[in-house]
């Protein structure tokens, strides 16, 4: 086998790993800010609609957003009515970035 067999070997190996590792809501956690950052190289409104989500619960493939804190800022904050214009560029990016596909619940 040489290198570049041995390299792709390595390469799927790690895909694997990473496609079939079970997310948590610690996992997601953990890498928000990476999704964020995709998000606003993406759509840079987008972002700012979701930048001050909480991640409250996910239960494998739904992840539900707690916007609460969002509303005690001293001015308005509220971008309701648009997030759900916005909602699929989050979830195509989610996938892109942890390879999970979910669902989004708002509170």
């Amino acid at each position: 086998m040489d290198w570049r067999a041995n390299s792709l070997g390595c390469l799927n190996s790690k895909l694997a790993q990473v496609m079939f590792t079970p997310m948590d809501l610690g996992s997601i956690r953990s890498r928000w800010n990476e999704v964020l950052d995709a998000l606003e190289a993406k759509n840079r409104i987008a972002w700012i609609a979701y930048f001050d989500a909480r991640l409250s619960e996910f239960n494998g493939n739904t992840l539900t957003l707690d916007f609460s804190d969002s509303r005690k800022f001293a001015s308005p904050h509220e971008y309701f009515e648009t997030r759900p214009n916005l909602k699929s560029d989050l979830i195509s990016t989610i996938y892109e970035v942890l390879g999970v596909s979910v669902e989004i619940i708002e509170r």
